[in-house]
């Protein structure tokens, strides 16, 4: 079964406040396969690392030739996204809730996908974070 590594972020400057959503995926052997950031407008926090993950997981599913054939390993700097998709953390939220079953439904495209939780320092959530925060800044800066 082959492999895809991914790494999510969002960002938002204030909560809610301008933000954004990104993600990289690397295939098996570590190469980079695409590296994405969206603007999402005035969010907060949590809708953009959900964002973040249902991006990553419909470009994953759209664009590998077998997507059942694949293994997923998510990492997120988010503690609370990865523990409600992983069912250690109930959802109070109406919102987060729909954001929770899309990203569950998502999963359910690959052979497997498993939720893990990194310190926003781990070299693949920085850099992700990293280009988040050059989107935010072009865009402030434009509204300027």
């Amino acid at each position: 079964m082959a492999k895809i590594t991914i790494y999510t972020d969002g960002a938002a400057r204030g909560n809610p406040g301008e933000s954004a959503s990104g993600f990289a995926v690397y295939d098996g052997t570590g190469r980079l396969r695409k590296s994405y950031s969206a603007y999402n407008g005035s969010k907060t926090n949590n809708y953009a690392e959900y964002r973040a993950v249902i991006l990553a997981l419909r470009w994953c599913r759209s664009n590998l030739k077998d997507p059942k054939g694949v293994d997923v390993e998510l990492f997120s700097d988010s503690q609370l996204v990865v523990r409600q998709l992983t069912g250690k953390y109930r959802i109070k939220s109406e919102a987060m809730s729909e954001l929770n079953m899309k990203v569950l439904e998502l999963a359910k495209s690959f052979g497997s996908v498993r939720f893990s939780n990194v310190p926003r320092e781990h070299s693949g959530i920085s850099d992700v974070d990293r280009r988040l925060n050059e989107l935010l800044d072009r865009k402030e800066h434009e509204k300027g």
